[in-house]
């Protein structure tokens, strides 16, 4: 699994994903939907085990960047992989409409102040591309402005990385019948119906847009630092067990460790 399946999503720089090509519902070889989560359960806690010594260490830090259409499960994913992990140690930030105060600044102003800490184990749900997939589809901006974006993007991740965070960047990819039933599914569940605005019908219209989009998006800011993995999204458990292996996978390739004790515990017994 870690050394075929997911190494398979990465994006090589300059390469294109093929998102037209892709399919959303493959599963990796060898694994059944109960394999697949008796793998995620373990995945899970390695990734609270990984996690806690990151944040015991406080030196470096790992950024998930989460991208995909609506629907394409970014807040199932987070509840999923993150069960495990100490919410002190966490960071979850969900990029709104930018607003008075952020317009007043560039555009990656509000996103690097909400980059995860040293220590810290940073989620974006949805992030910096935005400003360039939103502005480009909406028409919020001219070409040469969200075009030059691209570099822009570039050179704040390495620079984020070359002062010591990691980032794993995801692009959930999911089929187009399969956001309609969840979009579906949606409006059909009153416990679901608040997450579905008008606008994103409006938004599965622009699905050929959006997905040239994140079509150049992807291959012009895939770099050898912060690479792109695009994840089949239409099974939920396939979804999360990808995300889960690319994050602890980062995790031990940092290989944090953690402080020495104090030489004058030894041997000492509480009484």
């Amino acid at each position: 699994m870690k050394t075929t399946f997911v190494r398979e999503m990465r994006v090589a720089p300059g390469s294109s994903p093929g998102l037209d090509q892709q399919k959303a519902d493959i599963r990796p070889r060898g694994l059944d939907k109960k394999k697949g989560l008796d793998r995620l359960a373990d995945r899970v806690e390695s990734l609270g085990v990984q996690h806690a010594r990151l944040a015991a260490e406080g030196t470096r830090s790992v950024l998930l960047i989460l991208q995909g259409l609506d629907a394409a499960g970014k807040d199932g994913t987070i509840k999923s992989v993150l069960t495990g992990v100490n919410p002190q140690g966490c960071r979850i930030v969900s990029f709104k409409t930018p607003t008075a105060t952020d317009l007043a600044h560039d555009y990656l102003w509000r996103v690097h102040a909400l980059c995860p800490t040293r220590g810290e184990l940073g989620i974006f749900n949805r992030s910096h591309y935005e400003d360039v997939v939103a502005v480009r589809v909406r028409k919020l901006a001219p070409a040469n402005v969200w075009r030059r974006r691209y570099e822009h993007i570039r050179s704040f991740e390495r620079m984020l990385v070359d002062e010591g965070t990691a980032i794993v960047k995801v692009f959930l990819h999911v089929s187009r019948d399969e956001q309609r039933k969840r979009l579906q599914e949606r409006i059909d569940d009153p416990e679901k119906r608040w997450k579905l605005q008008l606008s994103d019908l409006d938004d599965r219209k622009l699905w050929d847009r959006f997905t040239k989009a994140y079509e150049d998006v992807i291959r012009e800011t895939s770099t050898d630092r912060a690479p792109w993995h695009v994840v089949p999204a239409d099974h939920n458990w396939v979804r999360n067990l990808a995300v889960a292996e690319l994050l602890v996978e980062t995790l031990e390739r940092l290989d944090p460790q953690l402080p020495s004790a104090d030489p004058a515990l030894d041997g000492i017994e509480i009484v």
